[in-house]
């Protein structure tokens, strides 16, 4: 099985496809009310990896790589230094957990991958959620009363994007 994991302090995405690349679930972790310290946030993250180490035998892990410079008007030099640091944590603790070394695929690389093309200017998770809810009919996606996306979906949609590129990279080398 594959895991692939959208990592954020805020609400992580993770994804586990079985070895046909189904979707044998995808959900996300709400660290939003949470401490704001990461290694709190790591705690939460590593409890939920033992829950699903009972269940699940995960053979490769596959994390989104984080920011490498900067986007101007998205991310300071502080975000990228959390979120590097968050990044470095839950990395370690996929593998100390799962004993399964991950590999890094980036956000770009990964949509490339599954045919998922973002225009300049387009946002590039609401084009991510839109192809997925036309063509994963596993992949579904609850709304608010205003209905829009419910909180943890554009993260559940980025890990399943991840996984199933990780899927089709194991499907390319065993070819």
């Amino acid at each position: 099985m594959i895991l692939g994991l959208d990592i954020s302090t805020s609400i992580l995405g993770y994804t586990i496809l079985d070895d046909n690349g189904d979707i044998v679930i995808c959900d996300c972790i709400d660290m939003r009310k949470e401490e704001t310290d990461i290694l709190v946030k790591g705690a939460i993250v590593e409890r939920k990896f033992e829950d699903l180490t009972k269940q699940y035998k995960i053979d490769k892990i596959y994390i989104e790589q984080s920011l490498q410079a900067f986007r101007p008007g998205l991310s300071s030099a502080q975000v990228i230094l959390t979120l590097g640091k968050f990044n470095g944590i839950v990395s370690y603790l996929a593998y100390t957990t799962f004993k399964v070394a991950p590999e890094f695929i980036g956000a770009t690389t990964a949509r490339k991958e599954l045919g998922i093309k973002v225009a300049k200017g387009e946002n590039a998770k609401e084009v991510v959620l839109k192809h997925l809810l036309d063509t994963v009919p596993q992949f579904v996606v609850q709304y608010t009363p205003k209905g829009n996306p419910k909180q943890g979906s554009y993260d559940r949609a980025d890990s399943y994007v991840i996984a199933r590129a990780g899927f089709t990279q194991c499907m390319r080398k065993e070819n």
